[in-house]
């Protein structure tokens, strides 16, 4: 975030959706930093810049695999998969690089070969809402990657 105070100018609504696909209406708050003007947009726990599920939603998906009980199509799994492979070795070096700048630093994993996810759990812990956990710090600390499009054109 900005080093200088926020203000309230206004809101705006964000559509989402649940783990059973139901549409949710959020009524997001609109900030603008007093110093460098910029709007910035407060999101709750429960949502992921960008994305349209919930966080618990992808923290299903991801944790669960195929048995998830998330209601979405086969390619939107696909993508969120794809997604996390994508980012998830970044977040761990966000992660890392943020704790050690707040002087908090995480002892280095002794085992390299863990699974992403426990990799991730090693900072956030393990449980529900390690996503909530993950996104926070790396988007207040402006490291979060633009990722709004469905289909990107970089190969993996």
């Amino acid at each position: 975030m900005c080093e200088d105070d926020l203000f309230v100018i206004g809101s705006r609504r964000r559509i989402g959706r649940k783990s059973t696909g139901e549409r949710i209406t959020y009524m997001i708050r609109r900030l603008r930093c007093k110093g460098c003007e910029r709007i910035h947009h407060e999101l709750p726990d429960l949502l992921v810049p960008y994305k349209r599920y919930e966080a618990e939603s992808f923290e299903s998906a991801l944790s669960q695999g195929q048995s998830s009980d998330v209601a979405a199509d086969e390619s939107t799994l696909y993508r969120w998969s794809v997604w996390f492979a994508k980012f998830w070795q970044y977040w761990v070096n966000c992660l890392s690089m943020i704790a050690a700048r707040t002087g908090d630093p995480v002892k280095p994993l002794s085992v390299p070969s863990l699974s992403a996810l426990q990799q991730i759990g090693h900072y956030v812990g393990q449980g529900v809402g390690w996503l909530a956990r993950l996104v926070r710090p790396i988007v207040n600390s402006q490291l979060w990657v633009h990722t709004r499009f469905a289909f990107l054109s970089i190969e993996l």
